[in-house]
């Protein structure tokens, strides 16, 4: 892989910085910059220090404001700041003139992001599919970044900069990908053989935005084993299992989760990963409730999914972390009829905009699980009579 040393040591201290731009508010910004701070706590920094400007436009040249800019540079010098991470994406130019301000290495949310996958990949397809979206990543910065490729342990863009150096990285950036792109193109193939030899069994996708829980309720509803924890991306690689419930089989694929302005390199080098989701008959849509934000996680979920196609395609949506949520609502000593009352307005509410195909539970504690075991039978079930009537008199 590219970066084999990754863009974080131990521990390293990092500066956030987000722009208030024309259709954003100041709490929206916070909540972005709250997972950009998680995204590089997962990556292994620590975040010490949150910058926000408002711009009309972000500045061609630096992103930010001189003002703010030379703002940041006071904060860093003489502290053991190591790395500034940006929110939005930064072109190779404005990395390069930031670095050059600021003397310390300066990313943007795409390039953490790639980071953390590429600590994730585990399997071979995964290795490579984040090593296509890194070098997709970089050859449109090449020419501005000369100082930024030096962390990415040799290899490409270390010799100094020139034309005659920056057309020779180009070409074997282009060769690189193409290379990439064919490997995958075998691996998507095989994994499409795999797919075929499965049968005619109804298949389902577990899908969400990042750490909700998907792998904690794919290993209770199918005892798998699937890594589960508390940090984005801890799942990279498709695990399908198969699954009988009263003696009709199905299909359960962990999938993995989405975030806001997830890479589009990402998306494209992932797509054998997602064609899990596009081929599956049944999604079960995970919501962490207990997030404040969990609507509009909901939102980078469906529009994510309706960007693949998949907008059609019955879904279940399981609100999972329900005891988080009554820990987070409720205080102790609100009377127990009036939680009630609150609670039955928000299944009520869900009810309505999902026409009943949802599901309350709590994982980690396994309450529900049977609710969410028997809503799932019905889908399956129901996909059978459509898609296989002559096979559902087996099934019951």
């Amino acid at each position: 892989m590219i970066d084999k040393k990754h863009i974080f040591n131990q521990e390293e201290k990092a500066v956030l910085v987000g722009v208030i731009q024309k259709d954003q508010t100041d709490t929206q910004v916070k909540e972005y910059l709250d997972e950009l701070s998680f995204l590089a706590e997962t990556a292994g920094a620590v975040p010490v220090k949150r910058y926000t400007q408002k711009l009309t436009h972000p500045d061609s040249k630096t992103f930010i404001g001189k003002g703010k800019l030379e703002e940041i540079r006071q904060y860093i010098q003489g502290k053991d700041i190591r790395v500034v991470i940006f929110d939005d994406e930064l072109t190779g130019a404005q990395i390069g003139n930031l670095e050059e301000v600021l003397k310390v290495k300066t990313i943007d949310r795409s390039d953490l992001i790639l980071d953390i996958f590429a600590r994730r990949a585990k399997t071979a397809q995964a290795r490579a599919q984040v090593e296509l979206a890194q070098y997709q990543y970089i050859l449109p910065r090449l020419r501005g970044m000369w100082k930024h490729l030096e962390r990415l342990g040799g290899g490409i863009g270390t010799r100094g900069p020139g034309e005659s150096e920056i057309e020779t990285d180009r070409r074997i950036v282009r060769e690189k990908i193409t290379l990439l792109r064919k490997r995958l193109l075998e691996i998507d193939k095989q994994a499409s053989t795999q797919r075929k030899e499965r049968g005619e069994l109804i298949r389902i996708a577990l899908v969400g935005y990042t750490n909700v829980g998907k792998s904690t309720i794919m290993n209770l509803l199918t005892k798998s084993g699937v890594l589960a924890e508390n940090k984005l991306f801890a799942t990279l690689d498709t695990t399908t299992r198969k699954v009988v419930y009263e003696n009709t089989p199905f299909l359960l694929s962990d999938t993995v989760g989405f975030i806001r302005k997830l890479p589009h390199h990402l998306v494209e080098s992932f797509k054998s990963t997602l064609d899990e989701v596009k081929e599956s008959d049944i999604l079960i849509h995970v919501i962490d409730i207990s997030h404040p934000q969990y609507e509009d996680q909901m939102n980078v979920v469906q529009s994510t999914l309706a960007e693949m196609g998949c907008h059609d395609k019955p879904v279940i949506a399981v609100f999972n972390k329900m005891d988080q949520y009554e820990k987070n609502t409720f205080d102790e000593w609100l009377e127990p009829e009036i939680k009630e009352g609150m609670l039955i307005d928000l299944r009520q509410r869900w009810e309505n905009e999902t026409n009943g195909s949802c599901v309350f539970i709590s994982a980690t504690e396994r309450k529900n699980i049977d609710e969410l075991r028997a809503t799932i039978l019905q889908k399956v079930r129901e996909q059978y009579r459509i898609r296989y009537p002559y096979k559902t008199d087996f099934f019951y």
